[in-house]
């Protein structure tokens, strides 16, 4: 069986699993389908471990760098 996983951006309302900051990687595991959300900080942690379970890593964590645009006054 195949699971079909639609990646989409994450945004604020997705959280990490560890310690509840913006997450800003998703993990979906090979085994089950299921995902996992980290903060950059717990990402790299515990990426030693996931990256051969992974069947998807999405990394956004190059969004932390970005200059968010001026509002025009």
């Amino acid at each position: 069986m195949t699971t079909a996983v639609a990646t989409r951006e994450l945004t604020a309302m997705d959280r990490c699993d560890r310690c509840g900051a913006q997450a800003y990687v998703r993990v979906v595991l090979e085994s089950s389908g299921g995902e996992l959300l980290f903060c950059g900080h717990h990402a790299r942690q515990h990426e030693p471990q996931l990256r051969s379970k992974a069947a998807e890593w999405q990394d956004e964590t190059g969004r932390l760098r970005e200059t968010p645009a001026m509002a025009a006054e």
